[in-house]
């Protein structure tokens, strides 16, 4: 008697839902990511974690908020998702390894558990595909279907 794994049995396990469940982690991520940089450049969602609103293109907070807010939002709409993932996971390596890793090594000690986890959630994204419900999808379909139209001989037909 074979036994089934439980993501064979439960059907977790087919391509259709693992790019649902890659959609939602990259819209969840992105979405929370855009709210952190709107927190620090407009003092919304309970404002700035140090508390201090940066000026405009101050280093690096102002563009750090700047990339978190682009870079999130563009994630979460998955229109060039790869590319906004990487910037947006390298920004945050360098947010934990310049600010955070010199007061401790581990991320508990030098509260860079966030930076952490968006630096490799961000990582993920951007190795794997952009999943389901992203603009991307949407746009390469459209382009897909142009190119098919345009290839097809167009058929003139005469009156006669």
């Amino acid at each position: 008697m074979r036994v089934k794994s439980r993501a064979a049995a439960t059907g977790l396990d087919t391509d259709q839902n693992r790019q649902i469940i890659l959609g939602l982690f990259r819209i969840v991520v992105g979405l929370l990511f855009a709210c952190r940089g709107a927190a620090t450049l407009f003092d919304v969602l309970g404002g700035p974690n140090g508390g201090v609103v940066p000026g405009f293109a101050a280093w690096p907070g102002w563009w750090a908020a700047a990339i978190q807010l682009v870079g999130g939002t563009l994630v979460l709409l998955g229109l060039g998702t790869r590319s906004a993932a990487v910037i947006c996971s390298g920004s945050m390596a360098y947010a934990y390894f310049t600010e955070h890793q010199a007061q401790a090594v581990f991320p508990l000690e030098n509260s860079g558990e966030a930076a952490a986890m968006f630096c490799w959630a961000f990582l993920i994204v951007a190795a794997f595909d952009h999943g389901r419900l992203a603009l991307d999808t949407l746009c390469t379909r459209y382009r897909a279907s142009r190119t098919s139209e345009t290839s097809e001989p167009r058929r003139t037909v005469h009156a006669e």
